[in-house]
């Protein structure tokens, strides 16, 4: 699938001046936010970007601090474990 989006020039100029490759930062951009948010996968973030292996795929997420939101069990699991360490 091809996507098109209309960007009007002033701002394309601006993000071109701090950007090679507008639509690959775009789809990128995507990319991060769609795994924090748990809509895609880690593997399904290298599928869309196409990279060679997880390991790349790790890297773009960490540089990019892009971490799935924790559930709503998980916060409530830490919150227990916190709970059972001894207080001085």
């Amino acid at each position: 699938m091809n996507l098109t989006l209309n960007i009007p020039d002033p701002l394309l100029r601006q993000l071109e001046a701090v950007c090679d490759d507008v639509p690959r930062a775009v789809l990128e951009g995507f990319a991060a936010d769609a795994y924090r948010t748990s809509t895609l996968s880690r593997a399904e973030v290298g599928q869309l970007l196409e990279h060679a292996s997880a390991w790349q795929t790790e890297a773009f997420l960490s540089a990019r601090d892009a971490w799935p939101a924790p559930t709503f069990d998980e916060v409530a699991a830490d919150l227990s474990a916190l709970r059972e360490i001894p207080h001085p």
